[in-house]
């Protein structure tokens, strides 16, 4: 790889805006081992990246490493800069921020790498029994922005927030609890947008209590959100749905909590007083027409007497039953926009596979501590960058990418792997334009990569 010595401008201004959180000897390693990151295509370890920025002969490689594992700066500072960042660049003012919240494994190997533990790995497929499932590793908690950027016809994730979970054994801590974790992301995150409303979506495991702490995410005494952000999930099969109680006019005592039992999602789906309805959703990149029930209840062993909404959803195809049953805290919001909310959670399972196959998070060997807490979230705060990056400063790639793959007829909107490949092509025509600070025009760059390829062929 070339020497990245001079970084593109449209690059490096992004990257100013972290100056604060750094010293000014780490923030120049920052600013290298990022465009190292984005630059290497392969084998994204602490080194890696040292040989993608074209430093392995000038620097030391300990230099890499100190900055992970003693350099002095803290990851939700650099977060908090992001998150200020993506909301003034890419969110219209006063606009409602939609949090996706979710965990992912990041495998490992050894026995002396800190924090790691055996965890339920649901990507994995297997044929066998579920033992399979389980790998060695580190479980993050992430929280992410989830926005709709004109160049894409899907909802994109931008990984904002992390921790790590530390599994150990015979806890009962409700600080050691998942849910616990989302709850502290989505508040640093509410306090650092003051004046935005937060709507949080989520799966259906950081919507019921945890059985081993008592945690949930929606629950304000278990350390849960804030008053003011709403969460969406995906409901239980087995959850013990009630009616809201009634006031009885003139009794004495201390009026119901909770009214008649409804029971299951199931068993509200036949209920008489369950109202069906055709509605028009939009939802993973497309139009559906369903059928929706709206129902105002409570899920008492969660959320005791606060109110919710639970809406099942009946495929057009289907007469009986539902297909998926969700549930809100926003009491005010139309069915068919909690629908599509609920839909855009999956954007951030599309960054978590983007993250491991094409920008390299994961693959770092650290071992200790400090390091581990950082370089994950390092990595998933570059992949957020580089979608920045192609939002303010990209060029049209799919027509480019149509003419390589002609097969590709469908093709019409810009994938992550375009993204970064786009911003690799820049900032090799940065390097050798150095005299040029400035962003290499699309004809600068196209004649940047003629030439290398006829110098190869």
């Amino acid at each position: 790889m070339l020497p990245i010595t001079t970084l593109p401008g449209s690059w490096f201004w992004l990257l100013c805006h972290f100056r604060a959180c750094f010293t000014a000897p780490t923030f120049a390693t920052f600013t290298m081992l990022v465009s190292g990151m984005v630059a290497r295509p392969q084998r994204r370890t602490v080194t890696g990246m040292l040989i993608g920025a074209g430093l392995s002969q000038a620097w030391h490689h300990c230099r890499a490493h100190r900055f992970f594992s003693r350099a002095v700066w803290s990851v939700d500072q650099v977060s908090m800069v992001l998150l200020t960042l993506v909301v003034r660049l890419l969110v219209p003012p006063q606009a409602e921020l939609l949090i996706a919240v979710d965990d992912t494994l990041f495998t490992r190997s050894g026995r002396r790498v800190a924090g790691a533990g055996w965890h339920h790995d649901a990507a994995t497929k297997t044929k066998g029994a579920k033992d399979s499932r389980q790998r060695w590793g580190h479980c993050w908690v992430v929280a992410g922005i989830v926005l709709e950027l004109p160049l894409l016809d899907r909802p994109v994730c931008l990984p904002i927030a992390f921790a790590l979970w530390l599994h150990t054994p015979g806890s009962t801590a409700a600080e050691q609890s998942k849910q616990a974790l989302a709850g502290r992301l989505v508040t640093m995150i509410a306090q650092a947008c003051p004046g935005r409303h937060l709507d949080v979506v989520a799966d259906c495991w950081y919507a019921g209590a945890d059985g081993a702490s008592g945690a949930t995410l929606g629950a304000a005494k278990h350390r849960g959100l804030p008053d003011d952000v709403t969460l969406t999930s995906r409901l239980r099969a087995n959850t013990a749905l009630h009616w809201i109680a009634t006031p009885v006019p003139g009794r004495s005592g201390r009026p119901k909590r909770i009214g008649e039992r409804i029971g299951t999602p199931t068993q509200l789906a036949t209920h008489p007083d369950t109202h069906w309805r055709e509605a028009t959703v939009a939802r993973y990149g497309r139009t559906d027409t369903v059928t929706l029930a709206d129902t105002v209840c409570l899920w008492y062993g969660v959320y005791r007497s606060r109110a919710i909404r639970v809406i099942l959803l009946r495929d057009h195809a289907m007469t009986s039953g539902y297909g998926i049953a969700v549930f809100t805290t926003d009491l005010h919001t139309s069915a068919e926009r909690i629908i599509s909310r609920y839909a855009a959670r999956w954007s951030i399972e599309v960054a978590f596979a983007d993250a491991k196959q094409l920008t390299g998070v994961g693959e770092a060997r650290n071992r200790t501590r400090t390091a581990i807490d950082r370089t994950v979230p390092l990595g998933l705060i570059t992949q957020s960058l580089i979608i920045v990056w192609y939002h303010l400063h990209g060029t049209d790639t799919v027509t480019a990418r149509r003419a390589e793959a002609p097969w590709y007829r469908t093709k019409t909107r810009p994938a992550y792997l375009d993204m970064i490949v786009q911003l690799r092509r820049v900032m090799i025509a940065a390097r050798i334009l150095g005299h040029n600070r400035g962003q290499p025009t699309p004809q600068q760059i196209h004649d940047v990569c003629l030439a290398w390829e006829q110098a190869t062929a």
